[in-house]
């Protein structure tokens, strides 16, 4: 960060006390990023999709950090459901020093959301940007970490053809162009918000649930060579918790090190563009 950004971050390892949202906390690096965070004192806020393995990672937290965290249940393929979670947050917290942009999902076949739009970019990117818009007054001198992947590279952003509808459909290309979407998004928020340490990372290859009914699933659920879910969210652990000027805010980070990122992802003009385009689609031009 430079010495003129307004930001006041945590001092290492003082999570004691400070408001940490994750999203897609059920399972996976969310579920691991949110036990680490409670043990190291955080108020612990959880979204997830499934009422059953909510309540499941609500118990586990309470009983490995305690007290029990504050759980909200919504599903990021109706953005309904997301602003009417970012209406509930606003009402309880008055500020959320860490919101953690996890969710994500991989889909074999090309589906549309009843709002619209290709579900992959809507769940792993646009519903975690309006809800980081509804948030904007809460998040202030507060950070805001996305999560990415070196997927990112297969990635084709297309502000004007979001959907990707110029393009025969493919699960993992769908899949990093949400996650560049992700990248550009942590870019451009640091520009626009200054006051708000935003960064995105790749967790690297974890033991997830993620890619259900695609051919992805077996290979990254039962892959013995890949991470343990703990290992892929220390990065995340460790952005939400180091000193904030160890950090350059709209970077991207891998295994805790600052990551070039290449190609279009790196074009400052595309990411404001994505942005605009995102606040459109979302329907929230506001910030």
């Amino acid at each position: 960060m430079t010495a003129s950004t307004p930001y006041h971050g945590t001092p290492r390892g003082a999570l004691s006390g400070r408001t940490v949202l994750v999203t897609g906390a059920t399972s996976g690096i969310g579920r691991a990023a949110a036990l680490a965070v409670a043990r190291q004192g955080a108020r612990v806020v959880l979204v997830g999709r499934d009422p059953e393995r909510l309540r499941t990672v609500t118990n586990e937290v309470a009983r490995t950090a305690g007290p029990a965290p504050d759980a909200f249940r919504a599903d990021f393929a109706e953005l309904r459901q997301v602003r009417d979670l970012g209406e509930r947050l606003r009402d309880r917290y008055p500020r959320i020093d860490v919101m953690a942009s996890n969710a994500g999902g991989m889909f074999w076949s090309r589906t549309t959301t009843q709002d619209g739009f290709e579900a992959t970019i809507q769940v792993n990117h646009l519903a975690g940007f309006l809800l980081a818009r509804l948030l904007r007054e809460r998040l202030a001198g507060g950070r805001l970490i996305l999560t990415s992947s070196d997927a990112y590279t297969q990635g084709r952003i297309d502000p004007d053809d979001l959907n990707g509808d110029r393009h025969r459909y493919s699960a993992g290309q769908a899949y990093g162009t949400s996650k560049q979407a992700n990248i550009m998004t942590a870019a451009e928020a640091a520009r626009r918000w200054p006051d708000v340490l935003a960064v995105s990372y790749h967790p690297g290859e974890v033991r997830t649930r993620i890619g259900r009914g695609t051919v992805a699933s077996s290979y990254f659920r039962f892959n013995p060579f890949l991470r343990s879910a703990a290992k892929g969210a220390d990065t995340l652990v460790w952005l939400a918790s180091a000193p904030a000027e160890e950090l350059t805010t709209g970077g991207y980070y891998s295994d805790r090190r600052l990551s070039p990122v290449s190609g279009p992802t790196a074009d400052a003009g595309l990411a404001a563009k994505l942005w605009g385009a995102g606040a459109a689609a979302v329907g929230d031009t506001a910030h």
